[in-house]
């Protein structure tokens, strides 16, 4: 496995795709433009200068992570060694973890029919919404 390579500052875009956060720079760019990325909790632009021992705040889909910079490069290689440019902090995988569950927590209440409504059940179903919207007004 090569080590990264230690260079001094990289561009915010190249090193969240060189990382593997994001698919292609383009991507890293828009996420960044669109404000999901944070560096020391400040928004910043995708031409952003970063180096070793910064804190990245990277919000994709409903996870948040909170990372610190160990090390830069400018190409892109395996993950195992993307995996050694940073590290997440222990209270962002906590919390993670923590939203994860409430969300499989709310999907289990989540009742799933096995068949589609019989025409009783569509009658109910029916009646239930008119009642509802009476009850808005």
């Amino acid at each position: 496995m090569q080590k990264p390579y230690l260079e001094t500052k990289v561009r915010l875009d190249k090193w969240l795709w060189a990382a593997r956060f994001f698919k292609t720079r383009s991507l890293a760019k828009q996420a960044i433009e669109g404000g999901k990325i944070h560096c020391d909790g400040q928004r910043v632009k995708p031409s952003k200068e970063i180096s070793v021992g910064i804190t990245l705040t990277i919000r994709q889909d409903l996870d948040e992570k909170i990372i610190l910079v160990l090390a830069l490069s400018e190409q892109r290689r395996g993950a195992p060694e993307a995996a050694l440019l940073y590290s997440e902090t222990e209270a962002s995988i906590a919390e993670r973890e923590k939203r994860s569950a409430e969300r499989k927590a709310g999907l289990a209440s989540f009742i799933v029919s096995d068949h589609r409504p019989n025409k009783k059940e569509r009658r109910q179903i029916h009646q239930f919404q008119r009642i509802n919207l009476s009850n808005d007004d």
